[in-house]
This record gives structure tokens, sequence and C-alpha cells, in this order.
């Protein structure tokens, strides 16, 4: 896997580099601001050697605001099949909102806290990298938390909610059915039961079906 990271702290730059490194993944660039990120990947696209993935801090210099997010989604408009990872402190759901929106492959958003959880991390990047999904159970909660609001699940049962904050995180039916310790044909079940209830036709692929739920949430 070919990584670019944008991280404007240099121990946390090199520790994601070591950590991915030793791992077997080449990072291929590390910068320390949107505008050397969104350099980078041009020059590397020039290449013809475009990352597999990107990972970006949410805010960078100069401001320390909104920068890392903004080029995040530049780059999804831009490069399509470049997967998409940003860091946060914090859950801020504007970001959140907004990185999801569009189009829906490989895309990711993960509280920094999650880094210091090794493997967690390292999936979630290939998992991203590979056009799938990894989001933050923290940043899966506030999203369906405004969504209960809007009434948009309450024709969804208990376990129905569960299984879609499950499913908003990432994770495949068949380690949802680990999660909660039921059979993976309760899982499919409740998955369609779900999308039937939801307005959305179910899709093959796991990843979709989860971005699928989620533009529905943030629509």
């Amino acid at each position: 896997m070919r990584v670019v990271i944008a991280e404007d702290s240099v121990l946390l730059r090199e520790g994601l580099t070591r950590l991915l490194t030793d791992l077997g993944h080449d990072v291929v660039a590390g910068v320390g601001d949107a505008e050397a990120l969104l350099k980078t990947v041009a020059e590397l696209d020039a290449e013809q050697a475009l990352p597999d993935v990107v990972v970006a801090d949410v805010r960078m210099p100069p401001t320390h605001t909104d920068e890392g997010v903004r080029a995040a989604v530049r780059l999804r408009k831009d490069y399509p099949g470049i997967g998409v990872l940003v860091l946060s402190q914090y859950v801020e759901e504007q970001y959140a909102t907004e990185l999801l929106a569009g189009s829906s492959r490989g895309v990711g958003y993960l509280l920094k806290d999650r880094v210091a959880e090794v493997r967690e991390f390292v999936d979630a990047v290939v998992r991203v990298a590979q056009g799938g999904t990894a989001l933050d159970p923290e940043v899966v909660a506030q999203l369906l938390g405004r969504s209960r609001k809007q009434d948009v699940l309450a024709g969804l049962t208990p376990r129905e909610r569960e299984v879609l904050g499950l499913m908003a995180e990432g994770r495949t039916n068949s380690a949802i059915a680990r999660q909660l310790v039921v059979s993976d044909g309760a899982v499919e079940k409740h998955v369609s039961n779900i999308f039937l209830k939801l307005g959305l036709s179910p899709s093959d692929g796991d990843h979709r079906r989860v971005l699928a739920v989620l533009s529905y949430l943030n629509s």
C-alpha cells in the first residue's frame, strides 16, 4: 500500500510513518501542511505514481482550523481513486458530513486516540485504501444521534439501530455477528430490514451499503 501522510506534528507524522513502514507499507511522502499535501499528490499524479491512500489531520497550518479537511475534500473530488482517511482530535460533525458527502468510495474519519490502537488503525488505513470505509464509533454515534432527532430512524428497532451503527463503522456482516454474538443470517435479516425501512436498495458491497445509509442520514 502506498501512503501519503499529512500531519503538522513531526512526532506523530514520523510515528505513523514508522508504524506503517514496519508493517510493509510504502510511505511515499510525509508533509506538514495542506498546501504541501495537494502539491505532493499533484506531483505524484504527474509521475503516474498516485498513492493508494492519504492520511491527513483535519487541522493544519497556517490557521489550524479546517485546512486539512478542505484538502481532503478536494482530493476526493480531483482524485476519486485515492482513499482519504482524516484524523481529528474531536468529533467535528460539520467536517465529517462534508467529507462523507458526494462519492462514497474510500473514506475514513477517525479520532486521534484511535491511532493508539495499532491494529485497528492499520486495518482502517488498509480498508480505506481498498475503497472501503472507516468511521470512528463516536462519529457514527453523533451522526446517528442527530438523525434520531429528525425521526429518520423512528421505524427501526433498537437492535436494528445497533446493527446500523456497526455497519456505519465499516464492519462486515460477519464482524457484526461476532460483536453481537448472533448468526450471520440474523445480521443479514436485520440489514435487509434496515434498508427496507429506510427506503434504500441493498447492494452487494458492504461498504457501499454503509455509505448509502450514511449519505441518507446526512441528507
